[in-house]
């Protein structure tokens, strides 16, 4: 029989972690028909992955595409990454439940804390829906290259309830009230959510500065809410937690991974949360995978999600720059990238801003890296690659040095300052136990802040060929079966005969990243941060090319993925 697919000649790595083998691979619809010695004869495509590794398809436990779905059907980043299905709904912010009207409120929510334009999410969605289940509907009918499925969350249930009082931090959610929020979250699981996710972090905020709901509440209303997954016997539990006391970093580690364990015993679900070093913290990286792990010994199920880089603020002369404060700057910001850079170029210009700048404390530039244009991107830095260590080797203030390396570049060189996992050494802890789980890549969020949905392409290349910390196995496995089981993705992330065809074929001494860049491609020309990859040669979605050497192909086979499926 030919078949529709062949993938012939390549080193498939399965995603079950067991040893890498040449073998070729058969698709037939959207499943794997075969691995092993296929005759490719009468084939409908052969793929020749000579040289190359077959992968399968990397599954992304913590995105916020919500509401790209409504307008990128490609869901880029994350289509260059090798990614083939998506979790969406994290860290407590989903738009719905929604009250009619109420749309406003979500969207200026998820604006506020994941720094998703408001705008584009009012322009990009359709808003046809008030339950979680109308918006799994809506979008399903709309085109999709990538499989996705989404968590409700807890933010959008307390608004949907108790309207805007459920951002008082003295909010307390009366007995009728909880009734109602845990029936929201069971339509939603009998809907085919994926679980319920909850905000607990110091750093979500509403527009008007109050912490988003449910960041005070008292954790027996989340042992309410969250029953019905429990009684259901599905899904998955997931939040940001808060680490520290407000105000100080005071740890209350043990109180927070206290409540989360209770509620995984309570409801037999697993619960991922995230967990990033941060150096004001100390160790409280630490003392979470010790928790954690002892949690999961006496009966909860706790996997803390990590990131395998630092998490850092982007600086692009084309969005937000170091001198954006500068009085000298104002006018020049109203440009284009082509306009500043001019500007820049501009001796009148150029001499007003280092002096405005001279005053400037130096010590944050002590931890701002250069990304330097023409390279591929570093995420790892020493002391040496600051812009105060570029300054003080050309013997001039941080701001002239970096205001010529954007002339020197055409405004093409990035900044990064690291805020999270600024420690290399703390970043191969939290890689190597085995109570962490991938995830926290942050797709769809932080349109001109942060871009690390290339987590994947970072970590094969980086950790797994160049330091070697992970065999390649291993890195695959964290990548795919890992998260696709965590998640309840069945039949999904493996290379196996009957499962979904959700494949990646790679050149791995080629993977690399080029530099983040910014594009103008939402709704309205808004600005973000996009990164492509090298060396992921083909993507296929249920059996079908998606993408090839970085560019779609033009199917749009992705699902949505519900609960209710398995």
């Amino acid at each position: 029989m030919a078949h529709d697919l062949v993938i012939k000649g390549g080193t498939v790595v399965d995603g079950t972690g067991a040893p890498a083998r040449g073998a070729d691979v058969a698709v037939d619809g959207d499943r794997i028909s075969a691995v092993g010695e296929v005759d490719a004869t009468g084939a409908g495509r052969v793929i020749d992955a000579d040289g190359a590794i077959v992968t399968p398809g990397f599954v992304d436990i913590h995105s916020h595409l919500d509401a790209q779905v409504g307008w990128d059907p490609t869901m880029s980043s994350s289509c260059w990454h090798g990614v083939t299905s998506v979790v969406m709904g994290n860290c407590g912010m989903t738009f719905a439940p929604v009250r009619p009207g109420q749309s406003g409120l979500l969207a200026g929510a998820m604006e506020s804390v994941e720094d998703i334009p408001a705008s584009c999410i009012l322009d990009g969605l359709p808003w046809s829906w008030e339950s979680f289940g109308g918006y799994l509907d809506a979008i399903e009918a709309l085109p999709r290259g990538l499989n996705a499925g989404a968590y409700v969350g807890d933010v959008a249930v307390r608004m949907y309830v108790a309207g805007d009082a459920a951002c008082e931090p003295d909010f307390v959610a009366t007995p009728e009230q909880l009734d109602e929020m845990a029936a929201c979250v069971r339509e939603a699981m009998e809907s085919g959510a994926l679980g319920y996710s909850i905000s607990r972090s110091l750093f979500h905020r509403v527009p008007d500065g109050r912490n988003v709901p449910g960041t005070w509440s008292d954790p027996e209303e989340f042992f309410a809410i969250a029953a019905p997954l429990g009684e259901l016997g599905r899904g998955v539990l997931e939040s940001a937690p808060r680490y520290n006391e407000e105000h100080t970093n005071e740890s209350r580690v043990d109180e927070e991974v206290a409540w989360m364990a209770e509620l995984s015993r309570r409801t037999g679900r697993p619960f991922c949360f995230n967990l990033q070093q941060v150096s004001v913290l100390g160790d409280h990286y630490r003392q979470v995978m010790r928790l954690a792990s002892e949690a999961s010994a006496s009966g909860a199920q706790l996997r803390p999600q990590m990131t395998p880089r630092s998490v850092g603020v982007l600086f692009s002369l084309a969005a937000n720059t170091l001198i954006d404060d500068l009085p000298s700057f104002a006018a020049v910001r109203e440009g284009d990238l082509g306009e500043r850079v001019a500007a820049l170029r501009d001796p009148g210009v150029r001499e007003r801003l280092i002096e405005e700048g001279a005053a400037k404390d130096r010590e944050p530039f002590t931890r701002m890296y250069l990304m330097p244009a023409g390279q591929p991107a570093r995420y790892a830095y020493d002391e040496s690659d600051s812009i105060a260590a570029i300054a003080d080797r050309r013997g001039v203030s941080p701001v002239e040095a970096y205001i010529d390396e954007m002339v020197a570049s055409d405004g093409k060189s990035i900044v990064n300052w690291p805020v999270m996992n600024q420690d290399e050494s703390a970043i191969e802890e939290l890689i190597t136990n085995p109570v962490t789980i991938m995830g926290l890549a942050d797709a769809g969020a932080h349109a001109t802040q942060i871009m690390d949905a290339s987590q994947p392409t970072y970590f094969l290349a980086h950790w797994v060929r160049d330091k070697g910390l992970l065999s390649l196995e291993q890195g695959v496995h964290a990548l795919s079966q890992d998260t696709a089981e965590f998640i309840g993705y069945t039949d999904r992330g493996t290379v196996t005969e009957g499962a979904f065809a959700d494949i990646n074929v790679i050149d791995l001494d080629a993977l690399s990243l080029p530099l983040p860049e910014i594009a103008h491609d939402f709704p309205g020309d808004v600005p973000r941060f996009v990164q492509r990859a090298n060396g992921i040669e083909h993507t296929i979605v249920n059996g079908r090319p998606f993408m090839e050497r970085g560019e779609h192909t033009g199917e749009l086979a992705g699902r949505i993925l519900r609960s209710t499926d398995a």
